[in-house]
């Protein structure tokens, strides 16, 4: 038998929603125990500048950001460790988490703050240029780099027919690439993409690499028909993939209820979940607005939804 180690209140994940709820349970003296996960930081360490999180007027980097949020959580005595929540156990009133696969933890109360996972064409140059910048998975987050420029977009869905129409007021030209002869996105927004001037719908169409320069960044991209196999090249310097997002919630599917996509579900205006003493923060439950700053106020429910679960049920 492995390892058991009793604890009040587990955090899950070490995004900006995880290391909020680590500062508040701190202070509430709930003695957080953070597990970090396999992106420590979460998707804000793929990210290059932050220019609208309110406090840093210069704008940061995402990592030095995450740095900032941890060294604040530990500050106030939380224990943040290395590894990965493997499976768990919700049955009673103490959650069994297994990390790794070896320890096991006893928690009174369990924040999950485990964020999701942009998905990626899988073209080597798209995640090469996201190193060195150029391609970016939040049009919301990054449009405001590529004012006066062309761009393009990837996706059928609302989230990229918003993005594109979000990027369309900020750029000179939006070219949308759209796999099939027609889009996901309700009508309500295609309509809005059909009717914006400077946006041009790629259809039957789907990228073939993305050309740039190694100090420079993006410089364009490769567009094939897939129906007539003609190659266009389309002179650019933002490149936006919005094809969706997967929580990372596959080891809670049999205890929570999700939607279909695999979001935990919150009991509304709060951060409880179907089960007693378990919180869902952060990206893992929002596929709405996805930012740091409404992942951290989230995080900051789950911890003062802990502490009132502890205390309504004289728990210490």
């Amino acid at each position: 038998m492995g390892t058991i180690e009793r604890i009040k209140c587990l955090v899950v994940g070490s995004g900006p929603a995880g290391y909020t709820a680590a500062i508040y349970a701190a202070r509430a003296d709930l003695k957080p125990v953070m597990y970090m996960g396999h992106e420590p930081g979460g998707q804000l360490t793929t990210t290059t500048e932050v220019e609208n999180y309110p406090g840093y007027p210069k704008g940061i980097q995402g990592p030095e950001m995450m740095e900032d949020f941890k060294a604040q959580a530990e500050r106030f005595g939380t224990s943040i460790r290395y590894g990965h929540a493997t499976k768990v156990d919700f049955t009673g009133p103490v959650h069994k988490v297994w990390i790794d696969e070896t320890l096991e933890l006893h928690a009174d109360t369990v924040i999950i703050a485990t964020g999701a996972s942009a998905k990626w064409l899988g073209l080597a140059s798209e995640q090469k240029f996201r190193q060195i910048g150029g391609v970016s998975a939040c049009a919301v987050c990054d449009g405001f780099f590529y004012r006066g420029q062309d761009v393009v977009i990837v996706g059928a869905g609302d989230t990229a027919a918003e993005e594109a129409t979000y990027l369309a007021k900020l750029c000179r030209k939006v070219y949308m690439v759209v796999r099939r002869g027609e889009m996901r996105a309700s009508k309500a927004m295609q309509h809005r993409v059909e009717t914006t001037p400077n946006i041009e719908v790629l259809w039957n169409s789907e990228t073939k690499e993305v050309l740039g320069e190694d100090l420079k960044g993006v410089n364009g991209a490769i567009i094939k028909n897939i129906q007539t196999g003609e190659e266009r090249q389309v002179a650019i310097t933002g490149f936006f993939v919005a094809i969706g997002h997967q929580p990372n919630t596959q080891i809670f599917k049999d205890w929570l209820d999700m939607d279909e996509q695999g979001y935990i579900n919150n009991i509304p205006g709060t951060s409880k979940t179907n089960i007693n003493g378990v919180f869902a923060v952060g990206d893992c439950s929002d596929k709405v607005y996805r930012q740091a700053v409404t992942a951290a106020g989230s995080g900051c429910m789950g911890a003062l939804d802990a502490e009132r679960y502890m205390a309504a049920n004289g728990i210490h």
